[in-house]
């Protein structure tokens, strides 16, 4: 198969439209990663999905929309504290989870219950869905378990000959995927932290909980809500070991297995100075938007440096700190060690 990549215009988006309607794969820009769309509606056409991406199939999707009258037709229930979510951050980064109706195909749940809906503010995401006159069922478009791709040149690398199209809408503004909240219980839940935090929810519908998954890794068997759970995932070839330590004992303790085994440095401004060991910065140490926007495009560079093993600079978890914390630990398949 060829891959076309197409800036967006009149005649690229208009044939997004008629690929997705035809049961075809494109990748889209959107504000957060790039995603690999497909009809939401089309069993068969989602498939084609979880095949490009050699994606476990127990790995639900996020349904993309283009105006809010197309809740209903996914939804059993849009409850008033979802309502207020999507009022305050839709379009945007934040992706609710609510009881699906029998409109959604099991292909895009996991056969699950529920749905995961997102209405994206990229305009170009926003044409594309107008284009094909239906949602689409759009994970990240990136193989497997490797970085989530932030422009079209990372699309086209891990797709090329697997998709027929990619609009190129030029970098992601956000970086990480969105933020996952389910409101399909009692009790509204974080499943995956993004761009929009915690407190910025709570500040809309009151206290929330971090499912324990956010940190920490599951069992194999635990079935899951929301996409980037359950399995290692946004993975460089190189083997990624977080670090938490002050400055100077991270770059001590980097310069040595840089000695040792040619290791690098994922790190901040901060320790730039006192590596010996090659590096690629994220940004300041406590500018955790810089750090969100540059990290998976940071982890594809360091593939390009040919590192067997990484040391990354454990990040904070405050704010946007806590999505990049979260990516961060999958990516290292949540090995982690702390100095003294």
């Amino acid at each position: 198969m060829k891959t076309q990549v197409l800036k967006p215009n009149e005649h690229s988006l208009k044939l997004a439209g008629e690929l997705i309607r035809s049961g075809e794969l494109v990748g889209i820009p959107t504000e957060t990663v790039y995603g690999l769309a497909a009809n939401a509606l089309d069993g068969e056409a989602v498939m084609k999905i979880f095949k490009a991406k050699g994606r476990p199939s127990d790995n639900p999707l996020i349904v993309h929309i283009c105006d809010l009258s197309q809740v209903d037709y996914l939804v059993k229930e849009f409850s008033p504290k979802a309502k207020l979510l999507a009022d305050k951050f839709w379009p945007g980064a934040i992706t609710i989870i609510m009881p699906c109706s029998e409109n959604v195909p099991s292909q895009v749940t996991a056969g699950l219950d529920t749905v995961a809906i997102r209405f994206p503010s990229n305009k170009t995401a926003q044409a594309i869905i107008k284009s094909a006159g239906l949602p689409l069922a759009a994970p990240s478009a990136n193989l497997s378990g490797s970085p989530s791709p932030t422009n079209a040149a990372h699309v086209y690398n891990d797709m090329k000959g697997r998709i027929p199209l990619i609009i190129d809408g030029g970098e992601s503004k956000v970086g990480l995927e969105s933020t996952v909240i389910s409101m399909a219980g009692d009790v509204p839940v974080l499943l995956r932290p993004g761009g929009i935090t915690v407190s910025e929810i709570e500040s809309v519908i009151g206290k929330i909980v971090v499912d324990n998954g956010v940190t920490h890794m599951l069992a194999d068997d635990a079935v899951v809500s929301s996409p980037g759970m359950k399995y290692k995932h946004y993975a460089p070839k190189a083997e990624i070991i977080i670090v938490k330590a002050d400055s100077e004992s991270y770059a001590e303790y980097v310069n040595k297995r840089y000695e040792a085994e040619g290791a690098g440095a994922l790190c901040y401004s901060e320790d730039t100075e006192k590596l010996k060991a090659p590096y690629i910065c994220l940004g300041e140490k406590e500018d955790y938007s810089s750090q969100a926007h540059n990290l998976f495009s940071s982890l594809r560079k360091l593939d390009d440096m040919n590192l067997k093993k990484v040391y990354a600079h454990c990040p904070g978890t405050d704010g946007v700190g806590l999505a990049v914390y979260n990516r961060l630990i999958r990516s290292a398949g949540f090995e982690v060690i702390e100095l003294a």
